[in-house]
């Protein structure tokens, strides 16, 4: 399942003030002096895949490895147009869970972990991720190795690299790519994928299996694509990587009252355990919340009338590993039933329907027109959608429970 959207982060650290704005006006020169990216717009693919062998090279890739890629160094207006057209994290969150999360695929989860507990415990001995997280991910990204997808992840990636949207970054994956091939973890032929040219059960861009694949069946290869061992160790430094906190919760399902300050429930808000308990919040069942020492946001995916959840520090690792709200929520929710959590309740009512894709694009313009920052008119409404669906609700005297609805579009229609 594509993860390319997922957000990405670069820490750094600089000593003094002086030194900061060094580097400040040194980045300012760099950015208006980079070069575009080398892509379509550059001339015809054949030229471009000179450059691209040429660079790769350079790069200090060998040659031989760049001979065994070759056959599937090309151009696949097929996958260009699959990348432009993706609509699946468009379905709101009841929907989407519900096609994803099968009794079978829960049931399977629940055997597998079984089957692997004792990789799983060395796992979680060694680097802390939960078997229930890495089970969830590994059952939606590939129903356990059944289908890993269609697609040569060479050929994907050449053509999103030679495709202008994101061709720096495919770039740096198919060079990655290239590495794999030369450090024999796997051949050409065998690295078949996501249309986007991710690999293996649990689904890894080439930088992030170049980075963090571990052989944990001792066969001296790092292989996603077979090995069940090899799959939850290194899924497990994976996480741990993107920051998966030691014992600490990610998702439970919580009851939110009829009425209680819904500008709270943002995920840039955060409060202890006693405060929810003191909005109102409840566990599912009714019973009062339990306290521990511990600070959540609550995440309402559908707004009031659908599910509620407290999501906590480890839930935004979900995030970098997809930056969906609707898959981070229902692989979060999907990790808590394998752990052991009972099916959530619906919410307190219905739902308002979702917004249709041209609606969605419309209430975006219309979020733009008010001065907020959505990242353009999609109609994917994500969490920058939400975020200034919030705002939109508080000004107009709305319940402000971030879900985007017909009644604020209508009301943006009306000019407020």
């Amino acid at each position: 399942m594509n993860r390319t959207g997922k957000r990405q982060g670069i820490r750094f650290n600089l000593p003094t003030a002086a030194a900061f704005a060094a580097a400040l006006l040194t980045s300012l020169f760099v950015a208006t002096a980079a070069p575009a990216a080398d892509c379509r717009t550059n001339g015809s693919f054949e030229s471009w895949l000179g450059r691209f062998k040429a660079e790769a090279r350079a790069e200090g890739i060998s040659q031989h490895a760049i001979e065994e890629a070759s056959p599937y160094l090309v151009y696949d207006q097929r996958i260009v147009n699959i990348d432009h057209g993706q609509r699946i994290f468009a379905q709101p969150f009841l929907e989407f869970s519900g096609k994803m999360l099968s009794s079978g695929r829960i049931s399977q989860g629940i055997a597998h972990i079984q089957k692997y507990r004792a990789v799983f415990d060395r796992e979680e001995k060694q680097y802390g991720a939960p078997a229930a997280v890495i089970t969830g991910f590994w059952g939606l990204e590939s129903d356990f190795g059944a289908d890993m997808g269609k697609d040569n992840s060479i050929r994907s990636l050449t053509t999103l690299a030679y495709d202008c949207r994101r061709a720096d970054m495919f770039r740096g994956h198919l060079f990655d790519a290239l590495r794999l091939i030369e450090r024999g973890d796997l051949h050409p032929a065998e690295m078949i994928g996501s249309w986007a040219g991710e690999l293996g059960q649990t689904q890894m861009m080439p930088s992030e299996y170049i980075k963090y694949a571990v052989d944990y069946d001792g066969d001296g290869k790092r292989n996603l694509l077979r090995s069940a061992p090899d799959v939850i160790g290194s899924t497990g430094n994976y996480l741990v990587s993107l920051g998966w906190r030691r014992g600490e919760p990610w998702l439970r399902e919580v009851r939110v009252p009829a009425e209680m300050p819904w500008q709270e429930a943002d995920l840039s808000i955060q409060h202890p355990l006693e405060k929810w308990a003191s909005f109102g919040v409840t566990e599912p069942d009714g019973r009062p919340l339990k306290t521990e020492a511990l600070k959540a946001s609550l995440l309402l995916p559908q707004g009031r009338m659908g599910p509620a959840f407290l999501v906590f520090d480890n839930f935004q690792i979900y995030l970098k590993w997809n930056s969906s709200l609707v898959y981070s929520t229902t692989a979060a929710y999907y990790a808590a039933r394998l752990a052991g959590a009972p099916a959530m309740r619906r919410g307190n009512g219905t739902p308002p329907p979702p917004l249709q894709a041209e609606q969605a694009k419309e209430l975006q313009q219309q979020l733009m027109k008010a001065g907020f920052d959505v990242g353009g008119a999609d109609g994917k409404l994500g969490l920058s959608s939400r975020q200034a669906t919030r705002a939109m609700q508080i000004k107009l005297g709305l319940p402000a429970d971030s879900y985007p609805t017909l009644e604020l579009l209508a009301r943006m229609r009306a000019g407020y």
